[in-house]
């Protein structure tokens, strides 16, 4: 076990609230650092303590002493691909440049562990599918872009100071904790399953399908679709990892090795929820590539972890499950 806390960023949000939830349910202790911009305090599992400050504020290496920080997860940080093509800079100073400063404060207070949230959009389009960690790295949005940047940089550090990481690439992350704890609670959410199930709750009155011509089996995106609860586990299995192996790092693609088209998705909400949710059909997304579906041999090799949630309609009825209770909370 770790000989001290983790440091969770971002732990008010969506992945990094359940990633909180899996460290707690395994025994360790935690801290939680974000801003609240897109976050919510009442996300953020009572049994942690909650610091409300920006990751690039240099008063979170104060924050790393007084809890004895070991292990820094790091989730904070902007995730909406077609914004980050319209806004690049808002993506490069709160993925890029805020993470250099998270990692200079982590290096100045000696923590010897670092999770990084990383993405499949680090490949851009893929030469091949499913995507290989070892293949070629050439994203085609400034949010992959801003990602890969601080992979690069866990690369550096690690190599001049005591320091090791894991980066996990996700893929489609969906779903919410099967325990009701948490979801994705966001506003204006761009997720396709939470849209749905936005739409199958009266959030809203139709679901856009961006692109019906792409080279895929019915013309619609093609994504590797993970449950974000078996995703939280991976992180802890992960930093299990590199307490275990101080010496090495990993990158890692998270996902479950198989793609839903975005109009299979949509029959699967259908399913779940015995109605039809209308589809609307608009042209592709800038940025937006055809196929993304991870190899994941690597992950289930290194790290102690098994998918246990990946039938894509239990994913679904989690995430509705959330929905309905969102909106009995008026939310």
């Amino acid at each position: 076990m770790l000989d001290g806390k983790v440091m969770v960023t971002g732990g008010a949000g969506y992945i990094g609230s359940h990633a909180v939830l899996a460290l707690l349910d395994a025994g360790f202790e935690v801290v939680v650092i974000d801003n609240l911009v897109t976050g919510f305090d009442w996300a953020v599992d009572p049994r942690a303590t909650l610091v409300e400050m920006a990751v690039e504020d240099p008063r979170v290496r104060d924050v790393i002493a007084e809890h004895g920080v070991k292990a820094i997860m790091h989730f904070a940080g902007s995730v909406v691909v077609p914004e980050s093509v319209s806004d690049p800079l808002k993506y490069y100073r709160n993925n890029t440049a805020a993470t250099r400063s998270l990692i200079e404060s982590a290096v100045t207070a000696d923590v010897p562990h670092f999770i990084f949230s990383s993405t499949a959009a680090t490949y851009g389009t893929p030469e091949r599918v499913p995507v290989k960690e070892t293949d070629p790295t050439r994203p085609i949005n400034p949010y992959g872009m801003s990602k890969l940047m601080t992979e690069a940089m866990l690369r550096d550090v690690a190599a001049a100071h005591p320091m090791n990481y894991a980066c996990l690439r996700y893929f489609n992350v969906a779903g919410a904790d099967p325990q009701g704890r948490s979801g994705q609670s966001t506003v204006g959410a761009t997720h396709l399953i939470k849209i749905a199930v936005e739409a199958a709750t009266g959030k809203r009155d139709a679901v856009s399908v961006f692109g019906t011509d792409f080279e895929t089996r019915d013309g619609t995106g093609v994504r590797d679709y993970i449950h974000v609860t078996d995703l939280a586990e991976a992180h802890v299995a992960a930093l299990k990892v590199l307490i275990a192996q101080p010496g090495e790092s990993h990158i890692l693609n998270a996902g479950y090795g198989r793609g839903f088209s975005v109009l299979e998705v949509l029959d699967a909400v259908d399913r779940v929820t015995n109605m039809t949710i209308q589809r609307r059909m608009e042209g592709r997304r800038a940025g937006d590539p055809a196929e993304l579906v991870a190899d994941n041999g690597a992950i289930l090799k290194t790290i102690d972890w098994t998918p246990k949630r990946a039938e894509l309609d239990g994913i679904v009825r989690d995430a509705l499950t959330w929905e309905r209770a969102l909106a009995e909370r008026g939310r």
